[in-house]
């Protein structure tokens, strides 16, 4: 008897070992059969689940079946069809080539094949019988292969008991069968979930699996972008930012088909988003890249979700010029509406699903630049005496009178009791739109779809904000100086940070010296500062910019022009003139992203007249 420590192990014991990086769970088996089928070339493929996998796990396609020796040879260690040398990993086009799935599968659960190729009369069917042994006979069968895997870890009890629950593994199922059938629009899906037919997604273009799988009018909620170059293709459709959530599973990123996981890619679409993007916001997107198999490395892991990239800085960069652009050239806008009924009553909500043309920003505020305005910008207590004079009781009348803008009228002005000096834009042409503030914090505009609302501070916070960002970059300051010098006095560490973010605060135009004592003189300030608010808002920024990083992480420059623009920017409270909201929306719309401040607030959000029909009950 030898006495070795180190034994080989016996092959029934090292063939469930090897298993359990193949198969994890039986969402993990479906994966694997699933990509089998679509690489024989199948056209329809059928998932058929019983008990969440636990009971059975079955596929059946028509792709090109097996002969008899093939499918005897199918179900032993490393035998595959995809490669047959080393090179051929650096051209694979197929799912599979490792030759472990059907393997790995056998040795923890009982397996059937059945399977008949298109130029055979008679096809073959494999199972194992309880010895282990493998059972093989002949029969007449649909022209493809049939997959049954059968009590999946009844061998190992310990790894079947951390399946999780039915409802769980299920889920992680269908979410399989989803990523699939999205990477493989042409092919006709079928699931079956306990005899019931639970999903059909007959086969067509990619913007019809889209709608199959998420929602009949999800393509009016995404951006599609595409791009080809010598060096890559892409075809992505992209979430707008009203489509954000606070959970990940919904970033799809197909190569050459396949289901991967990148991080690089997604932290290059996540920086496409820009400050859209707040802490634990996620975008949704379904990417499709075609590249030259020989530059990337699937071979990472047995599972191939992991991929690697011969070039990553340049598929990086690609990927977030292309998304970025994607996301500059489409209106987004975020459209408000009002959900249904509910038991809650009716809640306002941000609705993605108003679709948006490339190139088209038509839906903004139009201003007739050679007109003369007269004052439109209410006061809070004419707002209220406009509104407050419209009778609680409103019969409607009928008349064929030709209507007259309903401030104009001496007559109505009477009866409504609106001061004189009232007059309005409210009947527009094409070319202009009425503008007023609402208590001194909103600005409303009229838009070609109905209305659009502006909020004022953050507006103006993301026009200074890229403002900073620029000044940083081009290092060419402009300082408005003071005619009286100010002396300010800071706490010690206030007055530490002060002199460590000086350097930046001299490119935004600040002119500061420092004195002992923790006193600082400022002698100028950028152009943005209104007179007699310099000590003020120099405070907040120290103040602004130690809250970001500590609670934000941010880096510096960054943090810089955050803070800067936050605390410079105009206040809800502040009244602004009727040139000034113009200017400031013609400032906001000339910004790469008018949609959000810095800190991933809404700017601007719009709602449409059919949303004011559905209101108030208007039909026509």
């Amino acid at each position: 008897m030898s006495n070795n420590k180190i034994k080989i192990l016996p092959e029934n014991i090292s063939s469930k070992i090897a298993a359990g990086e193949v198969v994890q769970r039986p969402e993990s088996v479906v994966k694997e059969l699933l990509e089998n089928s679509i690489d024989a070339g199948a056209k329809t493929i059928e998932l058929i689940i019983k008990r969440a996998g636990k009971a059975l796990m079955q596929v059946v396609d028509d792709g090109s079946g097996m002969d008899e020796d093939d499918a005897i040879l199918c179900i032993q260690k490393h035998a595959t069809s995809k490669i047959t040398e080393f090179e051929d990993l650096e051209s694979l086009h197929t799912l599979g080539f490792r030759g472990e799935a059907l393997s790995s599968i056998a040795a923890v659960s009982q397996l059937e094949i059945k399977t008949e190729t298109s130029d055979e009369e008679l096809g073959t069917i494999l199972r194992y019988d309880d010895n282990g042994n493998i059972v093989k006979e002949k029969g007449s069968f649909p022209k493809g292969t049939s997959v049954s895997v059968k009590n999946l870890f009844y061998n190992v009890p310990a790894r079947r008991n951390f399946l999780k629950s039915d409802a769980t593994e299920l889920k992680h199922i269908i979410d399989t069968f989803m990523r699939e059938s999205l990477g493989h629009p042409g092919i006709h899906f079928k699931f079956f979930n306990d005899n019931e037919l639970i999903f059909n997604y007959g086969p067509g273009a990619i913007e019809e699996r889209i709608s199959q799988v998420f929602a009949d009018n999800m393509s009016d909620a995404l951006i599609k972008v595409k791009e080809k170059t010598d060096f890559m293709n892409i075809e992505a459709f992209i979430g707008k930012p009203s489509m954000l959530k606070k959970s990940k599973g919904e970033q799809y990123l197909f190569l050459n088909s396949r289901y991967v996981i990148s991080r690089q890619i997604n932290h290059a679409v996540f920086t496409a988003y820009e400050n859209i993007l707040e802490k634990g916001d996620y975008p949704f997107f379904i990417i499709f890249m075609d590249l030259d198999p020989s530059k990337l490395d699937i071979n990472v892991h047995p599972s191939k979700l992991e991929v690697r990239f011969e070039d990553e800085k340049s598929i990086y960069n690609f990927i977030l010029a292309v998304i970025r652009k994607g996301l500059g050239t489409h209106d987004l806008v975020p459209s408000m509406a009002f959900n249904n009924s509910t038991a809650d009553g009716e809640k306002i909500h941000f609705d993605p699903f108003v679709k948006v043309e490339q190139n088209d920003f038509s839906d903004r505020p139009a201003f007739n630049k050679n007109q003369s305005y007269s004052k439109t910008n209410f006061s809070n207590k004419e707002i209220d005496l406009i509104f407050n004079a419209i009778p609680d009781e409103i019969t409607e009348v009928k008349t064929n009178r030709e209507l007259v803008p309903p401030f104009d009228n001496e007559e109505t002005r009477e009866v409504m009791h609106v001061p004189s000096n009232i007059s309005t834009q409210l009947s527009v042409s094409n070319e202009t739109t009425f503008i007023v503030q609402l208590h001194d914090k909103y600005i409303l505009s009229q838009i070609k779809s109905g209305l659009m609302i502006i909020d004022q501070h953050v507006a103006h916070e993301r026009v200074l904000y890229e403002k900073a960002l620029e000044r940083l970059e081009v290092n060419l300051p402009f300082s408005q100086q003071l005619l009286f010098p100010k002396t300010v006095e800071f706490d010690p560490g206030s007055f530490a940070v002060l002199k460590e973010i000086n350097v930046y605060l001299i490119k935004l135009g600040f002119s500061l010296k420092f004195f002992s004592k923790n006193t600082v003189i400022i002698e100028g300030v950028p152009d943005d500062i209104k007179n007699g608010s310099e000590e003020k808002i120099l405070k907040e920024i120290v103040e602004e910019y130690v809250v970001n990083q500590r609670e934000k992480k941010i880096d510096e420059r960054d943090n810089i022009a955050k803070s800067y623009s936050c605390k410079t920017a105009i206040k809800a409270g502040d009244r602004l003139s009727d040139r000034e909201m113009r200017l400031l929306i013609d400032q906001l719309f000339g910004t790469t992203m008018p949609y959000v401040c810095p800190h991933g607030r809404p700017v601007l959000v719009k709602i449409s007249l059919d949303e004011f029909d559905r209101r108030f009950g208007r039909t026509s």
